[in-house]
């Protein structure tokens, strides 16, 4: 799994903040306990003191004979310490929250991997990055509607509508939950206001709650931070750079609304450069249109149509605006 560099660096600065309060936390408790329980801060210096010795003892510096001694010695104190807090009428526990993850002590990384609580986060901050873009909130499998498509048989498909939705929505449950390296690149290709982008915006969802790098943008977004960076138009080039590259190495990049762009020389560069990329790399792209498949064509490259139809699983959306219908309810 790739993961996102600028969603990574805001994890990593989230458990940061989270470990300075923890810290903080900490510190006024133990100010508590020993406002109340002066001996307690007596303690905690000897217990310091034993912890020298061992590690003086590891380098060498004393006998390993009193290791044990020594052992032996700070379990004492720590006890001493417990009946102290006890005494001055805290929990024999109050202190003891000294890390909140005992796997990586709070650094966000165990055994030179990333620990599960800063992929936990890491996920967080991907969700929240991506509910932001997602248009409506609630792109959930479980809230799309098929009786909302038209159940009578299309003599251009020789199935209803809501048939074919059936279909394509149990392949895209599919697709979001195996999601991985062997994944198809999809095509979404209707007209508008069959479900494309609600299903483009179900999917992403899924698979970034499974832990890959996902980035849904449109199609004209994209191409705009490409003309930005190609013609220095921004005072960020750097941050440009970081957005395209994000683009470009995720695991799942969606595409929607391919086609209402402004159509010119340089995106149709873009494009190809974009599509191309990542299928070499291997990593996988939903592309969704309002065009046909013959208005596809007649826009784009026949490079770019090859790979476009030739590399991506094509699925077809029929129907009736399904958004003109849920505003006449």
């Amino acid at each position: 799994m790739a993961l996102d560099g600028k969603i990574l660096v805001r994890a990593k600065n989230l458990l940061a903040e989270k470990r300075r309060e923890h810290e903080e936390s900490l510190a006024l408790r133990v100010e508590k306990v020993y406002a109340v329980a002066p001996r307690v801060r007596e303690l905690d210096a000897e217990i310091r003191v034993t912890m020298s010795e061992i590690v003086g003892v590891a380098l060498g510096a004393d006998e390993s004979s009193r290791v044990e001694d020594i052992r032996l010695r700070n379990l004492e104190l720590q006890d001493q310490r417990k009946d102290e807090i006890v005494r001055a009428g805290f929990t024999s526990g109050y202190l003891d929250n000294e890390y909140m993850c005992t796997k990586c002590h709070d650094s966000g990384y165990a055994d030179a991997k990333m620990c599960v609580c800063l992929k936990e986060i890491y996920n967080d901050v991907q969700k929240a990055s991506l509910s932001s873009l997602l248009k409506l909130g609630n792109e959930t499998f479980d809230s799309f509607d098929l009786s909302f498509y038209d159940d009578t048989m299309s003599f251009e498909t020789s199935v209803s509508p809501r048939r074919s939705m059936e279909d394509i929505y149990e392949f895209c449950v599919e697709y979001a939950r195996k999601f991985g390296s062997k994944s198809m690149n999809l095509l979404f290709i209707g007209a508008p206001g069959l479900g494309k982008t609600f299903l483009s915006a179900c999917i992403a969802r899924v698979v970034a709650d499974n832990g890959f790098s996902v980035v849904y943008d449109m199609a004209g977004s994209i191409f705009a931070k490409f003309e930005d960076l190609q013609f220095q138009r921004s005072d960020d080039l750097i941050g440009v750079r970081d957005e395209i590259k994000r683009c470009m190495e995720c695991d799942l990049l969606i595409l929607d609304d391919l086609g209402t762009e402004m159509t010119t020389t340089f995106t149709i560069s873009v494009l190809y450069d974009v599509i191309n990329t990542r299928l070499i790399t291997g990593r996988k792209t939903l592309v969704s249109t309002n065009l046909t498949s013959a208005e596809l064509h007649k826009r784009y490259t026949e490079q770019i149509m090859s790979r476009l139809e030739g590399e991506h699983q094509v699925l077809k959306f029929y129907g009736d605006d399904i958004r003109k219908k849920k505003n006449l309810l």
